[in-house]
């Protein structure tokens, strides 16, 4: 249990004792394959509307930005000779498959969603307007940012680094599906990798941690935007970060 003050404000509930407003959660888009590695597990994504709607009926609000991994990845086109600008498109539009789906999720659990695209798409989602996806969130709407920046050579790290500077949120939630927080070295490989609990920026790029590309980190380290790396799989672990519970690594611009 979250010991919690409930209150109205202008209708719409709120929870004293919040940590975080608004936030963006960054999913990868093997998240949404579950152990399959591959696709869309509905299981999976079930859980994590779920998990999504809990937040928001505390008052939250809640931006997501889905990776396309589970589908196609650029960088993978690219190695075996792809153009590289053509291999991230299709990673882009791998992105807006994942935003859907999640999307149909949390309407399904009764959360009012919006799609918001960088690559103009109106049959199927808005496009991306500053102003609109705030007042969506202020509105109590999810807002899921996606195809990516709409330019190639950049991933949905920098995407997710942009969107919260752009709406001024107050943290990136990056939930990983495979580890809990950020380590010396891959635990799975090595089992003398130690857990972080914090970390600066500057500590991600000199010691080429691997937790956000490096067009990310400078990005959140310049506009002083915390980063929180945790585990999807745990129970109720996204309420847990926004409510201040220390699990995961949090990673800031300043020590």
């Amino acid at each position: 249990m979250f010991p919690c003050r409930i209150v109205l404000e202008w209708g719409v509930m709120k929870v004293a004792g919040l940590r975080y407003k608004r936030v963006v959660l960054k999913l990868s888009g093997e998240a949404l394959a579950g152990e399959q590695g591959y696709g869309i597990n509905p299981d999976i994504i079930h859980s994590i509307a779920k998990e999504i709607k809990e937040v928001v009926e505390l008052g939250v609000e809640v931006s997501i930005v889905v990776g396309g991994g589970n589908i196609w990845r650029g960088m993978a086109g690219s190695a075996k000779g792809m153009d590289r600008a053509t291999a991230d498109y299709m990673g882009m539009l791998a992105t807006v498959m994942n935003s859907l789906a999640m999307q149909d999720a949390l309407e399904k659990a009764g959360v009012p969603t919006r799609v918001q695209t960088s690559i103009e798409m109106r049959q199927v989602a808005e496009p991306y307007i500053r102003r609109r996806a705030i007042r969506h969130l202020e509105k109590g709407r999810v807002v899921i940012f996606a195809s990516g920046t709409g330019n190639p050579y950049f991933s949905t790290d920098t995407t997710a680094a942009l969107r919260a500077a752009e709406i001024e949120a107050e943290v990136i939630l990056m939930a990983k599906n495979k580890v809990d927080g950020v380590y010396s070295a891959d635990p799975s490989r090595d089992p003398k990798a130690v857990k972080y609990e914090t970390l600066t920026y500057m500590d991600v790029l000199n010691q080429g941690l691997g937790v956000m590309d490096s067009t990310a980190s400078s990005l959140c380290m310049d506009n002083d935007i915390p980063l929180i790396v945790f585990s999807i799989d745990g129970q109720d672990n996204i309420r847990k970060v926004v409510m201040g519970e220390q699990i995961g690594t949090v990673v800031r611009g300043n020590a």
